[in-house]
Order: structure tokens, then sequence, then C-alpha cells
């Protein structure tokens, strides 16, 4: 006898097809996801008053955020092998909501820098899990939904410095965005806590044999870790950037940072339906040719405010899909279970841990171009490294028709 539908699975219609209700909670948990990666950038330097520290000091946030995401990136993809999938994506949206909490209450940096561990790594789970989730769901028709999953992302991305800037202006601080924040991720624990997870690809078993080309993993990673740290460096730095060089008060280099998170869910938006037609290879190429270019208009015009938001917009639009669009780009070419995405994961969490805080150090000691020249050197190794990842997959190809 069949366990009865859930609320969820009613509205999916039919009763036996789930995969819309699972898709739709996807979806609403990377809205929450979204939500909080993009909060800290424009409360960076609120933060540094709130605990008397420099902007360099300050800078060690992201730091801890990013190797709580990388522990949680490899304990997580196991956790969700073995456990079930949407409760354990529940819990740890629950504990970000209470740590969002907690944040306008840590008087020193070191507590601070505590809740944002316990943030990273409850963060990763979310991803690890969203992204592995919605692959054994759709299985090889995935494409346009991990699209979708990651436009979803963007939008909460886009709303939070938004609800940040709103917040200054009506209180003179920051503190109620981020209790608002936590409010808005309380109805995301309670859409997956009850829903079914669906079934890994690969059985217990299945996956014991299974082995991965781990050249291309790591490849995947490495990529991975270009594109995220510039996502998060550009995204976490931009505002203290236009502050700092004079371009901008507190509240317009909040908006400015929305602006990035707005054509980066544009960008995830038009992604969708190309990722239905166009192959994966030819939208990532796209993609860091325009996330170039756009770094190339703010060192062409530094002290021009036109080119601060033209240049955030077009980094934004481009640097998009390229994560959502490599996760694709892999599913084609190997076996995707929730290890290996940990490990995919690992390799992004390094980029949030070494560049937003290198970037921190060198903001201070040598200036505020510092961000731009260090992102645009990482979206050229972009290239590079994709360029790799293609020869190994058709060679892997080759081999695996071969025999």
């Amino acid at each position: 006898m069949n366990p009865p539908l859930t609320i969820w699975e009613r509205l999916a219609g039919k009763g036996n097809s789930p995969a819309l209700a699972q898709t739709f909670s996807y979806y609403a948990a990377f809205i929450a996801l979204g939500l909080t990666t993009a909060v800290i950038g424009p409360t960076l330097q609120g933060l540094a008053q709130q605990t008397n520290s420099s902007v360099g000091a300050i800078s060690f946030l992201f730091t801890a955020r990013s190797f709580g995401y990388m522990l949680g990136a490899l304990g997580g993809g196991r956790l969700l092998d073995r456990l079930p999938g949407h409760r354990t994506m529940a819990g740890a949206v629950l504990f970000i909501a209470l740590a969002l909490a907690c944040v306008p209450f840590a008087p020193l940096l070191w507590i601070l820098i505590l809740i944002v561990f316990i943030i990273g790594f409850m963060e990763s789970i979310v991803d690890v899990g969203g992204n592995t989730l919605i692959i054994w769901v759709h299985r090889e028709a995935v494409a346009p939904y991990m699209n979708g999953l990651h436009l979803f992302f963007a939008v909460g991305a886009f709303i939070s410095p938004l609800l940040i800037a709103q917040a200054i202006l009506f209180t003179g601080n920051f503190r109620m965005g981020y209790w608002l924040l936590a409010l808005l991720l309380l109805p995301v624990v309670l859409l997956l806590f009850p829903l079914r997870s669906p079934a890994p690809i690969v059985s217990h078993q299945e996956r014991a044999s299974a082995r991965p080309n781990y050249v291309l993993v790591m490849l995947v990673a490495a990529f991975l870790l270009l594109v995220a740290g510039a996502e998060i460096s550009y995204s976490g730095w931009i505002a203290t950037y236009a502050t700092k060089t004079g371009l901008a008060d507190d509240v317009t280099a909040a908006l400015i940072t929305a602006a990035f998170w707005g054509a980066f869910m544009v960008g995830r938006a038009i992604s969708i339906p190309l990722a239905a037609r166009v192959r994966p290879r030819l939208i990532i190429l796209f993609d860091l040719l325009l996330a170039t270019g756009g770094i190339a208009v703010l060192l062409a015009f530094p002290a021009s405010v036109l080119a601060v938001w033209g240049g955030t917009m077009l980094f934004g639009l481009g640097i998009a899909s390229t994560f959502p669009t490599m996760l694709t780009f892999a599913g084609r070419h190997m076996t995707i279970t929730a290890t290996v995405t940990g490990l995919f994961f690992v390799g992004a969490s390094m980029g949030n841990l070494v560049m937003p805080t290198l970037i921190g150090q060198l903001f201070e000691r040598v200036s505020p171009a510092s961000l731009l020249w260090v992102i645009g050197t990482m979206t050229i190794l972009a290239f590079g490294v994709f360029a790799l990842s293609v020869r190994v997959a058709n060679r892997n190809k080759l081999v695996t028709q071969t025999h």
C-alpha cells in the first residue's frame, strides 16, 4: 500500500508523479540559498563596525564561510547518498535561518566568524542536495531544469541586497534585513521536510563499483573553483569597491550589488531555453567572453560611475550560467552521484575560500583595483581549464565507444 500523498504531491497532479513538487521545492530552496549568499557583501562594512574590525580582518568572513562550505561539501555528498535528501536539506535550511538571526547579535569578530562558518557548512548541503537531486529526478532531460534551479538562486541573490538597502533606509542599519531573511527561509523548511526524496540514479552496489574519470572530475572542480570564486568575490566586494573609490554611497553600493544579481538572474533566465537547444560547451565559451568583457570595461574606465554599473551588469550576465552549464556538461560525460557532486563543490568552495580573502588583503594593501585584476585573471584561466575539460571528455568518449 502506497503512503498518503503530501500536499505538494497532490498539487503536482495525477498522484503518481511528484517530479513537479520536487522541482518546485528545490527552486524554493535555491531562492533561500541566494538570499543568504548575497547578504554579506552589502553588509560587510556594517559588520566591520559592529565588531570593531578592519576591512582586511572582516574579509576573513569569506574564509570562514568557504571553509565551512568545503567541509560541508566533503561530508554532505556522503550524507545525501545515505539519508533522505529532502529532510537533510530541510534541516540545513533551518540551521541557516537560525544562524542569520544571530548575526546582528555578534559583538566580536570570532563569534561572527563561527556563525558564518555554520552558515557556509549548511549552505553546501543545500547546494549539493539541490544539484544532485534534480539530476536524479529529471535524469537525461535535466539541462533546462538545472538552469532553472540556478535561476532561482539568482532570484534570491537579487532580492537580498534590495532588502538590505531597504533596511538601511528605514532603520539606519542592516540588522532588520538579517532578521527578515531568516523569516523568509522558514517556509522552505516546511515545503521540503514532508516531501519524499527521489531514488538515486545508481544503487549503493552500483555506486561502489562505479569509477568516474577522476581527471575530468578534477578539471570540472578546477573550473568551478575559478567561476564560483569570481562570482562570490565580485558580489562580495563590489559594494566596498564602489564606496572606497568614491563612486557610490552605502545605499547606492547595495543597489550596484543588486544590479549584479539582477543581470545574473537575467543571464540564468536566458540560459534555460538555450540549454535545451545549444551545446553546453558553446554556452560556456560565450559566457566567459561576456564576463571578461565586463571586467575589461571596468578596467578601461576606472573613474566612471556608468562603467561600474555597465561592467557590473555585463559581468553578472556572463558569469551567470557558467556554473550550472558546467554541471550539465559533466553530467553528459560521467555518472553523477552525490559524492561526485560533493567533489565538484569542494572545488567551488576552495575558490570561495581563497579568492575573496586574497582580494581583501590586496584591496587594503595595494588598491581597490586589485578586485578587477584578480577576477579578470580568473576568467582567463577558466578558458584554459574548460578547453582541457572538453579535450578529456572527448577522449573519454572515444575510449568508451571503442570498448
